[in-house]
């Protein structure tokens, strides 16, 4: 479509969604909305309505949108260099390795690769496991968890559980065995030493912000070292203060953990940290890499986020306003069931509605997201404030009154909510 056309359109984001269909590919689904501004929890689309982001790109705008320090370090760092390749590093990038050592707690030896996405970080961690296995003494076994997901390239997507994602490009890498969520006893029976690595999110975002169960962790640390096996900690979503910690794993020292969403403040940067010196030796010169992993610009973006997120009191923030909206929602008569920690939060709906009750936030000027029939997904940026908080429960029941009689409304007597309604695509890891 061209200017002209889009100019008969009926509204300007009309105009641009029309352009969208036309011009890019199918796989996310029709757009929500066209969104042209953003300023703290807020966003503007491209008629002038405002609303308040509870999603943050899916946990990725951890200080919102345009934060001041954000912008001054990415205009800094664009207006000095921009990107140098991974045959040269930056100063930026160097600290930036520093900085996530340290917050890690890592041990001497311990070392970082860069790169682009959640997905990315997971196929560096898939190498990783790869290189830990043993074919003539039978290491190759490779364990994740049902529900799972870590990516959609084809190491990520491996160790996804999911289906419907799985199944149209099989046959994946082989190797990868899927264990029942939760279940310590099934756990420890699968772990021996013919498996290469453990690959465990702390709560499973995809899957409606399932938190593993208490000792979860701990139990899969003891069991990898007796068998010689890699814990590998996918904190991708639940890292970098998401929930009111720098990791949502704190107290467990992996083998490996591997970052994204939020570390970027907005930029497009995955981090995969191994921990210890045997460890970080498995991936030599030569065998893995990245054109853009690590360029300054986003090294920087991360730098300037870490900064603000260790300043002030934003992580006792997150704590105290996650706990503020998972008691309140949990209050709720429509709601069965509330999970999550920090600014994480899953929402369990007595009814299959999820997906009208994204639309109805949306006309209400919110923004959140369902990751099935039955449940809503809450990310918001950390930045996020009391008020704010306050104004989405307020305004929820009424959502969820709307999205129940949506609902249950004919198909000809007004917008319905199908299985593809808004907010149904959920994570992006590409």
């Amino acid at each position: 479509m061209n200017d002209t056309q889009t100019a008969a359109a009926a509204t300007p984001q009309q105009g641009w969604l029309d352009r969208y269909d036309s011009s890019l590919m199918g796989v996310f689904g029709a757009p929500q909305r066209a969104l042209v501004r953003g300023n703290g929890c807020y966003v503007e689309d491209a008629d002038g309505k405002q609303y308040l982001d509870l999603l943050g790109g899916i946990a990725v705008n951890s200080l919102g949108h345009a934060h001041p320090a954000l912008v001054a370090a990415v205009s800094e760092q664009l207006a000095t260099l921009g990107h140098v390749s991974n045959f040269f590093t930056s100063p930026a990038q160097v600290q930036l390795a520093e900085r996530l050592l340290a917050l890690a707690g890592a041990p001497q030896g311990s070392k970082v690769f860069f790169a682009n996405s959640g997905a990315e970080a997971n196929e560096a961690a898939f190498k990783l496991a790869r290189r830990n296995s043993d074919p003539a003494a039978g290491r190759t076994r490779i364990l994740a968890l049902e529900g799972a997901f870590h990516g959609r390239t084809m190491g990520a997507l491996a160790l996804t559980a999911k289906p419907a994602y799985r199944e149209p490009f099989e046959p994946l890498p082989a190797g990868v065995e899927h264990l029942p969520f939760g279940d310590v006893d099934a756990l420890l029976a699968a772990v021996d030493e013919t498996v290469a690595a453990v690959f465990l999110e702390p709560i499973q975002g995809e899957a409606g912000v399932r938190p593993l169960p208490e000792g979860y962790l701990r139990a899969a640390r003891d069991a990898t070292r007796a068998a010689g096996a890699l814990l590998v900690i996918d904190e991708v979503q639940t890292g970098i203060g998401r929930t009111g910690k720098w990791f949502a794993s704190e107290g467990v020292l992996p083998d490996a953990m591997t970052l994204a969403k939020g570390l970027g403040g907005g930029l497009p940067v995955g981090a995969l940290i191994t921990f210890g010196e045997t460890t970080s030796g498995l991936l030599a010169a030569g065998m893995h890499g990245t054109t853009f992993g690590g360029n300054p610009v986003a090294a920087a973006a991360a730098l300037a986020t870490l900064s603000v997120l260790d300043s002030g009191e934003v992580l006792a923030s997150v704590r105290a306003i996650g706990n503020y909206l998972r008691r309140e929602i949990a209050a709720m008569d429509a709601v069965a069931e509330v999970r999550g920690e920090g600014l994480l939060i899953g929402i369990d709906l007595t009814d299959d509605v999820a997906p009208a009750a994204v639309a109805a936030a949306l006309d209400a000027g919110f923004i959140i997201n369902s990751t099935g029939p039955a449940t809503l997904r809450l990310a918001p940026p950390l930045i996020l404030t009391a008020e704010q908080a306050g104004r989405f429960l307020q305004a929820l029941p009424g959502i969820l009154a709307s999205a129940r009689a949506a609902a249950s409304a004919p198909a000809d007597a007004g917008r319905a909510a199908p299985s593809s309604a808004p907010g149904t695509i959920t994570e992006g890891k590409p």
